[in-house]
């Protein structure tokens, strides 16, 4: 598992960040985005997927852990 940043992107979107490999790109997709459950799996512009413990919607941006399911990096 990784640590990560999820932000809002200057497009309105939501940017992933993963610093240990200096990746950044947008988040195409998510699985939850309600007020009482966000995270799942999240695929990436790159077609990159994480997966992110759902928890209640968060204040961006948020650092979390994700663990990587399939793709490029």
């Amino acid at each position: 598992m990784a640590n990560i940043m999820v932000r809002k992107s200057a497009d309105g979107g939501l940017s992933f960040y993963l610093p240990k490999r200096d990746i950044e790109d947008s988040i195409t997709s998510i699985e939850f985005d309600t007020p009482e459950k966000w995270g799942g799996e999240i695929r990436l512009g790159n077609g990159g997927v994480y997966y992110i413990d759902p928890i209640p919607a968060p204040r961006l941006p948020i650092s979390v852990r994700a663990r990587r399911v399939d793709g490029v990096e």
